[in-house]
């Protein structure tokens, strides 16, 4: 027998201006937003409270809360299907990835594999420098600054590099000189949302009690804006760490420090 339904607020999702970011679904503290087929979907109704904590995470304003008839918020239902999402979380992904995440994006899935970075896999020259095959530095996943959780276990108590998608690209010594030992995000502050941007790293500095930030910019005009957006973010959240900023030139040399 069905469920009779009631007239409560319930999250309403715009699905034509969702661009199937995530934002939404690590904000969801009962689990019931997962990205389907590129698009955040409401998993049971059952699962939403209605009060609304993921509508400011979402960057292009697709949630928002309707009054509507639908099935009543099932508080036991609900923290049994959080327990099944964490069991997910802690489960070890085979084949390093998972496919049965809680949002259903691969993309998404939040890894640390700095302990299999070991000196073992760079075998040096008698100069004490790298030959043959460079091993890489990357020490967490996923490394866009949009999809990582301000809560996620590599940024606890690192030393953070903030890049510009270009600069990997362009400085040809990026992970030895850059990246060993840190964590990284990267984004682009002309194409991507700015004030998300500002937002997400204020809440990793107040959350994470990073150890340093260094933002890596390429010398375009507009690239500067990471830099901007960092200094804002350390200065509302009130915490002094030790910051750098770099400038990487187009054609992979260091402008300034």
């Amino acid at each position: 027998m069905a469920e009779a339904k009631v007239k409560r607020s319930i999250v309403k999702i715009d699905e034509s201006k969702c661009d199937g970011c995530g934002n939404c679904v690590p904000n969801c503290a009962e689990g019931a937003l997962q990205i389907i087929d590129g698009k955040a979907k409401l998993v049971k109704e059952i699962y939403c409270d209605g009060l609304g904590a993921c509508l400011g995470e979402c960057p292009q304003g697709a949630l928002t809360i309707e009054e509507r008839e639908s099935e009543s918020f099932d508080e036991k239902a609900t923290e049994e299907h959080i327990k099944k999402i964490n069991a997910a979380k802690t489960k070890p992904p085979a084949g390093g990835h998972s496919d049965d995440l809680p949002c259903g994006c691969p993309s998404t899935s939040v890894q640390d594999f700095s302990q299999k970075k070991t000196e073992e896999d760079q075998p040096a020259s008698s100069a004490g420098k790298p030959v043959g095959k460079v091993s890489s530095q990357l020490r967490q996943w996923p490394i866009q600054l949009k999809l990582v959780p301000p809560v996620a276990p590599f940024l606890q108590n690192s030393d953070l590099v903030l890049a510009a998608d270009c600069v990997s690209f362009a400085y040809g010594n990026f992970h030895a000189d850059f990246l060993k030992g840190k964590s990284l995000l990267i984004g682009c502050p002309k194409l991507d949302d700015a004030q998300m941007y500002q937002k997400k790293i204020t809440d990793i500095i107040n959350l994470a009690n990073l150890k340093s930030l260094t933002v890596l910019y390429m010398e375009v005009p507009c690239c500067f804006g990471l830099v901007n957006l960092a200094k804002q973010a350390l200065e509302a959240s009130g915490k002094k760490i030790p910051f750098k900023a770099v400038k990487i030139g187009i054609q992979g040399n260091v402008v300034e420090e």
